[in-house]
């Protein structure tokens, strides 16, 4: 569910960049840099499920396989914080790589700008600063 928020929002910060740096093909390279993101995100979701399925299932404990016809139980892995943490570095690990990977093809074929931070990451504010502006009632 956060890769898909983040996924439209990316989406949305190249179709702005690619119309402030009037890009030829706007809607190509748009939908390269949003399907690298999807691309991206999936294989490192895959490999996350191997991870986890191979240090998992190296347990031998009944507590991992279902009981009663019911899904498996998430024990294994870290237990506490440290499962706080390897729940959260599962989590957010695939959108944000895909999302720098967006920004490669953002900075190298859509707005032709050198490698920097800056550029990297250039235009996220404008994003949001566009999409509160859209909320935004005008007064009579």
């Amino acid at each position: 569910m956060i890769g898909g928020i983040i996924m439209i929002l990316v989406a949305v910060w190249l179709y702005q960049s690619a119309l402030k740096a009037k890009t030829s093909n706007l809607l190509i390279w748009v939908a390269v840099g949003t399907i690298t993101f999807f691309v991206v995100q999936f294989l490192l979701v895959d490999v996350n499920i191997y991870f986890l399925e191979s240090v998992r299932s190296g347990e031998t404990s009944t507590s991992y396989e279902g009981v009663d016809g019911a899904d498996r139980k998430n024990v294994g892995g870290f237990q506490g914080f440290g499962g706080i943490l390897e729940s959260l570095f599962f989590e957010l690990v695939p959108p944000f790589a895909g999302f720098l990977a967006a920004a490669v093809i953002r900075v190298k074929f859509i707005t032709k700008e050198a490698f920097s931070v800056t550029t990297l990451f250039g235009g996220i504010k404008e994003l949001f600063q566009g999409i509160a502006q859209s909320f935004r009632t005008q007064e009579k």
